[in-house]
């Protein structure tokens, strides 16, 4: 654990929360997911000078150097050391999928063979990609299809700053810059619970918001969560990214059925948490998600419980039509009733856009993320040298 989070040790985590393996005796280290730190470290224990470093991690994040031969200010025998040492291997894309609308979804594939998904979204004014912090997800939402799959591990800092730069990579858009970007916001919404991986997601982050690097603003990056309650403090005191809440439920009695970690972190104690956020102001106002399913979450009842429920918090309501999976237990809003509840939220000062949906058609629309990644048994676990226990 870094410094930075030193003093939130002894914060509970979520059961069974198995990482990747560590490197096989004689395997070359990865460099991409290492702190500015670590990467000092690594350089100068292979004898090269410490200025290589910022060089080094230049042709990384803000060039996005795939070999070490490119690195045309290193001179070639320093280039040569660094290959015999170290690596820059991105994921893999297994699968790459286009939508109609310009959404296009990669599945990834990591060096253990697990495997997760992102989606880039492409709008007029913004390029968005949704990244995931998980293999799978523990918190078995039930309108959600990622909730279906058992978690099967955390993702490596190394594997969600991987997300981002394979974007790049197929956007074309290095080296790095300031405006005009087509990917120009990150949200934390694929598959997962952030929160339950906070220390590789927040090492990720900073990489991503180093101006030397890839240089994305905190006020362009959103974490998702479903209400893991003792960490959102520490994500705004620490990164001070926006907030979004996973809400879709304004009682605690749905709410425990729909989004089960409702059951540990009651209403109440999310609705504090929100109040009591770090960034939180009526310029970073927090985004209240609530996925719209026909007859359970939709009257206008639960519009007005909804405005009191966020009562006196900078926010505003994402309403998302239900996007329906296979076998799935629930129906989408009719057009209309959604409607009708945005025109509530709103009459009461509230803004309440209708997300479009967006890549339904490839699977990729909001909830509809998954793998074929399947968590292992212990005692295969135990037998394989590829994946840590």
């Amino acid at each position: 654990m870094d410094t930075a989070s030193s003093s939130w040790q002894g914060i509970e985590k979520t059961p069974e929360q198995p990482d990747a393996a560590p490197l096989a005796a004689g395997e070359k280290r990865p460099l991409i997911g290492l702190s500015r730190e670590e990467l000092a470290e690594a350089l100068q224990g292979i004898g090269l000078e410490k200025f290589r470093t910022k060089q080094v991690w230049q042709w990384i994040y803000h060039r996005g150097a795939t070999h070490f031969s490119e690195m045309s200010n290193i001179a070639r025998p320093a280039q040569q050391k660094l290959a015999e040492h170290f690596t820059l291997t991105r994921a893999g894309v297994t699968r790459e999928h286009l939508s109609v609308d310009g959404t296009r979804k990669w599945l990834l594939t990591f060096g253990d063979g697990n495997q997760a998904e992102s989606v880039f979204i492409p709008e007029e004014d913004r390029g968005t990609l949704c990244i995931s912090s998980q293999v799978g997800c523990t918190l078995s939402c039930t309108f959600c299809h990622t909730g279906t799959q058992r978690l099967v591990r955390n993702l490596t800092a190394a594997e969600i700053v991987g997300q981002v730069m394979v974007a790049r990579d197929a956007l074309g858009e290095w080296p790095s810059a300031k405006d005009g970007r087509l990917l120009s916001n990150i949200v934390l919404m694929g598959m997962g619970e952030p929160l339950y991986n906070y220390d590789n997601v927040a090492k990720a982050m900073r990489i991503v918001m180093d101006e030397e690097g890839i240089s994305l603003s905190k006020r362009r990056i959103t974490l998702s969560t479903s209400g893991v309650v003792p960490m959102i403090r520490r994500c705004g005191d620490e990164l001070g990214l926006n907030l979004a809440i996973s809400l879709h439920a304004v009682t605690d009695e749905l709410r425990d059925v729909i989004v089960p970690i409702n059951r540990k972190y009651p209403l109440a104690e999310l609705m504090d948490a929100c109040r009591n956020y770090p960034t939180l102001s009526n310029a970073r106002r927090i985004t209240f998600e609530y996925v719209m399913l026909k007859g359970i979450n939709d009257s206008d009842a639960d519009a007005r419980a909804l405005i009191q429920l966020i009562k006196g918090i900078p926010a505003k309501v994402n309403l998302i039509p239900f996007n329906p999976w296979p076998n799935s237990p629930y129906e989408r809003s009719s057009n209309n009733r959604i409607r009708a509840f945005a025109d509530i939220i709103y009459a009461a000062g509230y803004s309440s856009p209708i997300r479009a949906t967006r890549g339904d058609d490839i699977m990729a629309a909001c909830g509809q993320l998954k793998s074929d990644s399947e968590r292992q048994s212990k005692s295969r676990l135990k037998k394989s040298p590829d994946v840590a226990v």
